[in-house]
């Protein structure tokens, strides 16, 4: 039996009546809980009954009780879902709908629609998909797609036991005595919050609450609000977050300019890029207990973790308990233990998991990231560069909010840079960037830098978790990027 669906059933008959679930609008204690999923197996199984069996069910569903209750109700059925995250395009999720053979879309209905079931009090259609049956991996629970840098994402496919496994890791790693009130802050069609947020805190004992995106300020772009996410863990006394490190860097920037602190706050995991130093210290400066991480959608999220227990700045933490890392000669991290079952439409996944990423492991096993291999920046003089490491150091200056590095087969590194605030002026940019590459050796200099709008996911720039869309910067700043040194600014 799931896990996670037994959780729920131990804590409806021992704590019936303490909230499990919310969304701003509505509460559900461990037995609302416990009911709610069983209604929605039902209406989802008959809603269901004409669609091929076993072919997933898309969810593209705003965060809300109800979303969380049919991700729940789908491993009742022993369904896969597919998480559509929001900031996909239109032709994105048309082809991850497509390339995993979901018959069915599980969408919001409008005040015209008849819906078809109603989940935890949420009108929703399940609305057909004209997809050709696809192959899917054999114990395959949840198809989530990979951001890339592509228009075309990967189908990742994973087992219940994987996912669950991860999660209880998770709650070894922290323990129980952490588990309070979780706010979904990314999206929860992004698998580090599907499994590291939902599924723990239901293994914790906690309280999971996961208001709408709009609640949060989504609406004015592809990252919350700083000032109303705030507002919201200070209302329900939020004790841990999942963000990305431009949202704690934004959250940082505000609660410094407002002098305000977060006491509620106990537990903040950051992951998805490469983390200065710097801005882990800044935020624990501004009250944020910080804690930066490390994971692969392939691995079901989370492979590593800082934790109060076991700490080090300048690493991504120790592997969880269930997984081993090693380095590679060329520097590539691999990791042995429980992996994904394969791509759609690929072999099934064997041996251990090249993850393509550039680091290093010290002798007290926290895991070092310095980069992406693909990123990696050969200079014409053949000194290899990690982008993110000159990155990271960038970003650490208070007058920057972003950086792209570039400079592959160039004599000199270049950047493209956002600023915190758009008073920042040219020279203070320029004096921010010459304090970077003070700590720098001289190959990776920036000797080159472009002002630009602030990255933006809906531009194609950014992926959900905030790591760079290279391939998307360089063709908006090509004239600037491919530009001879002569030519410096």
């Amino acid at each position: 039996m799931s896990a996670v669906l037994a959780a729920i059933a131990e804590f409806a008959t021992c704590r019936p009546d303490e909230i499990a679930l919310s969304d701003g609008a509505s509460m559900l204690s461990w037995g609302d809980l416990a009911r709610e999923v069983a209604s929605a197996q039902h209406a989802l199984a008959a809603a269901l009954r004409e669609r091929p069996e076993g072919a997933p069910v898309a969810l593209a569903l705003d965060n809300s009780t109800a979303l969380a209750i049919a991700d729940l109700a789908l491993i009742a059925l022993g369904r896969p879902s597919v998480t559509l995250p929001p900031f996909f395009t239109r032709a994105q999720l048309a082809h991850a709908v497509a390339d995993c053979g979901a018959t069915t879309v599980l969408l919001p209905a409008t005040a015209n629609d008849k819906p078809t079931l109603s989940i935890a009090g949420a009108r929703l259609l399940a609305a057909p998909a004209a997809s050709a049956s696809r192959p899917i991996h054999a114990r395959t629970a949840k198809i989530t797609y990979t951001s890339g840098s592509t228009g075309k994402p990967k189908g990742v496919c994973l087992s219940l036991e994987q996912m669950e496994t991860v999660a209880s890791s998770v709650v070894e790693s922290l323990g129980r005595d952490l588990a309070g009130v979780h706010m979904a802050v990314l999206p929860l069609g992004v698998l580090l919050e599907n499994v590291a947020g939902l599924y723990v805190s239901i293994l914790a004992g906690g309280r999971h609450h996961a208001p709408g995106l709009d609640s949060l300020g989504y609406s004015a772009g592809l990252r919350p609000d700083p000032a109303r996410l705030a507002d919201l863990v200070e209302r329900h006394g939020v004790t841990s977050l999942i963000l990305a490190p431009e949202m704690l860097r934004a959250l940082t920037a505000c609660l410094v300019a407002q002098g305000r602190r977060l006491p509620s706050l106990r537990f903040v995991a950051v992951g998805g890029a490469r983390i200065s130093p710097q801005l882990i210290a800044a935020a624990r400066g501004a009250g944020l207990p910080a804690y930066e991480g490390y994971g692969l959608s392939e691995c079901a999220s989370v492979v590593t973790l800082n934790t109060p227990t076991g700490d080090k700045v300048g690493t991504a933490g120790r592997a969880l308990p269930h997984q081993r890392i090693t380095v590679a000669s060329d520097g590539e991290l691999i990791v042995h233990g429980d992996s994904f079952l394969g791509y759609v439409g690929g072999p099934p996944q064997q041996g251990v998991l090249p993850t393509g990423d550039l680091g290093a492991v010290d002798l007290e096993g926290f895991v070092e990231i310095r980069g992406r291999k693909s990123n990696l920046i050969i200079t014409d003089l053949g000194r290899n560069v990690a982008p993110e490491w000159v990155e990271s150091e960038l970003q650490a200056q208070p007058e920057i909010g972003q950086a792209a590095v570039f400079g592959d087969g160039a004599a000199e590194l270049c950047a493209v840079l956002t600023t915190t605030t758009p008073q920042v002026s040219d020279a203070e940019v320029a004096r921010a960037v010459a304090r970077a590459n003070a700590s720098l050796p001289a190959y990776a200099h920036v000797v080159r830098w472009r002002r630009s709008p602030p990255f933006d996911a809906a531009r194609g720039e950014l992926t959900a978790n905030g790591r760079l869309r290279r391939e998307a910067l360089h063709a908006a700043h090509r004239d600037f990027i491919d530009l001879q040194a002569e030519d410096a600014r």
